[in-house]
């Protein structure tokens, strides 16, 4: 399975957006570090979800990198973020 599709069904699960986008940038990083040929490196990620209504940025972003942490700790090097909630 691919790193953007695990990502996807995790945060799907624990989450229940009503908006997700796993956007795949590695190619944007191409010769950086952590860079791997065949992509799946870098990632962002747009989501709106009532699981971050009255959370601060910082707090949305927080859990997102629970739930993801295995991802991080492997194949993902770096991961940037605009989530909030539906009240946003």
């Amino acid at each position: 399975m691919r790193v953007a599709d695990i990502i996807t069904a995790k945060l799907r699960e624990a989450f229940s957006p009503d908006q997700l986008e796993v956007i795949d940038v590695s190619e944007q990083h191409r010769g950086h570090g952590g860079w791997r040929e065949g992509g799946e490196t870098h990632f962002h990620v747009v989501m709106r979800t009532k699981a971050f209504n009255g959370k601060s940025r910082l707090a949305a972003q927080r859990a997102v990198n629970k739930i993801l942490a295995e991802e991080l700790a492997g194949p993902v090097h770096a991961l940037t973020m605009d989530v909030r909630g539906m009240d946003d």
